[in-house]
């Protein structure tokens, strides 16, 4: 004779037979505050029925450094330090949006190779940005073996990123006008050379984890996000392309050389999947990976038909002339926009900062519900955010 019990039906749920019908009560759950497996300082308040999410209610903050108001207290030269660090895996381009939005205000016209510079070296910090997903991904739910490879890959950048700007992760390399100082002589075949070199090795990265079996079976079907819903939450960059989202600034809203380039056409695609689950979120990342490659060697192609000078000369003190506009960029983790209001004055009256991450933790209170506890670093590792790039 057997006997089955329903177990975890959930709080309030009528016990249809006290013998065979065992009732759950829903249990409140805080996941952190804590550093390990969310990229920074983040706490998830967690209603949970046995091991299913009920609901989740992320709650930040707790990194929050008050940027927006020391925007208003520092000068445009002083504000770049500022603003390349809120999301320390893309530096160069938090950097970027800031002196975009000052120089679109100021009328200033950057000289060219100051822009294909620009250029490349955005893609190369996106690059950068993905290999260390990449590798942490995978490590977050058990695989040991893709960090070791993707911080390798980083290295080999890295390398020629420090070269030309002195600096490993905030590299301040941005000016209103152009750049800080033009790269060494010999860089640019130094650069060619380690695109290269990453290139001939990414598919030992790729062939480990892609089609993993155990890592499609914590990632496909996992953490269901539709198109609407990351619509609906401002989601941008990896995470809503994976859901059939088709929105990329550099395609659609074209600065820096991205319109001379071609990007969104067949050799500089936009990646995008419609499952909007764990695995293609990270294929998204992956994908995307190689194309910023080739995007920065088209932007090598161009630089060896250019000299000239990388910045505008400008009066020590910068002040941007009395009104207000508007600046984004496609960072790697998505839209980042900076909206800008002068009085005329060395310091902003106003700098409102738009990040990716801010729109993409959101969307987990849309994604989290009806998973099961195991599946939940899954779900967070896939959504790449940095703590830094929420709490501003």
């Amino acid at each position: 004779m057997t006997r089955e019990l329903t177990v975890g039906i959930g709080s309030g749920a009528e016990q249809v037979a006290a013998d065979d019908t065992l009732a759950t009560t829903d249990m409140v759950l805080n996941i952190g505050p804590q550093h390990p497996s969310t990229h920074g300082v983040l706490r998830l308040r967690l209603v949970v029925d046995g091991e299913r999410v009920v609901s989740a209610e992320p709650i930040i903050g707790y990194m929050h450094r008050g940027a927006e108001k020391l925007f208003e207290v520092r000068d445009y030269r002083q504000i770049i330090m500022l603003a390349n660090r809120h999301d320390w895996l893309s530096s160069f381009a938090n950097e970027l949006g800031v002196v975009l939005a000052v120089e679109r205000l100021m009328g200033l016209e950057v000289p060219e190779r100051a822009v294909w510079l620009r250029t490349l070296l955005a893609e190369l910090t996106r690059v950068l940005n993905h290999l260390m997903f990449l590798g942490s991904y995978p490590l977050e739910i058990g695989a040991i073996t893709p960090v070791f490879y993707s911080f390798r890959e980083r290295e080999t950048l890295q390398a020629v990123m420090e070269e030309a700007t002195g600096g490993r992760l905030h590299y301040m390399f941005n000016r209103v006008g152009g750049l800080k100082e033009d790269v060494p002589a010999g860089w640019r075949d130094r650069v060619r050379q380690a695109i290269a070199e990453v290139r001939r090795r990414m598919p030992d990265i790729d062939g480990l984890i892609r089609r993993n079996e155990i890592f499609l079976a914590r990632t496909v079907g996992v953490g269901h996000l539709s198109a609407e819903a990351a619509a609906a939450y401002g989601a941008s960059g990896p995470v809503a392309r994976a859901s059939g989202l088709d929105l990329d600034l550099r395609r659609d809203d074209p600065y820096l050389a991205y319109r001379e380039l071609g990007f969104g056409s067949e050799r500089f695609p936009v990646v995008t999947r419609t499952a909007g689950d764990c695995h293609s979120r990270f294929e998204c990342l992956l994908d995307q990976l190689y194309v910023s490659l080739d995007l920065a060697d088209a932007c090598l192609d161009e630089l060896a038909t250019q000299t000239g000078p990388v910045n505008v000369r400008l009066p020590k003190v910068v002040k941007a002339p009395e009104g207000h506009t508007y600046a984004w960029t496609e960072n790697p983790l998505g839209v980042n926009g900076y909206y800008l209001v002068s009085r005329g004055e060395k310091t902003p009256w106003r700098l409102k900062l738009r990040t990716a991450s801010y729109s993409n933790v959101q969307a987990l209170s849309t994604v989290l519900p009806g998973i099961l506890l195991p599946d939940l670093v899954a779900v967070l590792g896939s959504m790449f955010f940095v703590v830094g790039d929420v709490d501003k």
